[in-house]
């Protein structure tokens, strides 16, 4: 069984109703591992060692977080900055993170027609994320297709448990080896494997 680290990352928590019903009970789920970076750490202290020592005990590395202003919310650039060591994390003697399996869980306020080249960002979330990607791989880790939950300004409360459910199922196919990482090269989102 493989073990997973989501790192939760949201600074309007208690204004957020898709992420309140997603998180809802991912700490209960055997072999995940909760983390709320603003609650763990609401003035932004990160302890280096003690997210490092947890990221090593973890398979899979997920990022779960709002997709504000085309990348992650403040806290996790800083987790990115201080943790993720020249050393430790890359560099010639940086192989702490090889082989894990690095994945995003994304909300978006608009829909997913806005991203895309004749939508109104002129760009597809795949190419604006291009950074995370980046980091993974010189880290020496897999780069899995984010998961998106697009257009949360209007999503129906069904919609909103369907993600939630697709959520938990990537998470158990995941942690159980269920998934084959080969089927998931060509896809742009990991939406597209519950098709």
């Amino acid at each position: 069984m493989k073990k997973i680290l989501i790192l939760f990352a949201h600074p309007a928590y208690q204004k957020s109703r898709v992420n309140k019903v997603l998180i809802k009970g991912l700490q209960d789920i055997e072999g995940v591992t909760f983390r709320d970076l603003y609650q763990v750490y609401p003035e932004m202290d990160i302890e280096v060692k003690d997210e490092q020592k947890l990221v090593e005990e973890h398979d899979i590395i997920v990022f779960h977080h709002p997709f504000y202003w085309y990348s992650s919310p403040a806290i996790l650039k800083e987790w990115q900055d201080l943790v993720l060591t020249h050393g430790w994390a890359y560099g010639s003697q940086g192989n702490s993170l090889k082989d894990k399996l690095f994945l995003q869980v994304m909300t978006t306020g608009a829909g997913q027609e806005t991203y895309c080249q004749q939508g109104h960002n002129k760009m597809t979330i795949r190419q604006l994320l291009a950074p995370f990607e980046q980091t993974a791989n010189l880290c020496q880790m897999r780069y899995l297709p984010p998961m998106i939950i697009p257009g949360t300004y209007a999503i129906t409360k069904e919609e909103v448990m369907k993600h939630k459910e697709n959520y938990k199922n990537l998470l158990l196919g995941l942690r159980d080896e269920k998934i084959n990482l080969d089927d998931l090269v060509n896809k742009q989102y990991f939406n597209e494997y519950f098709k």
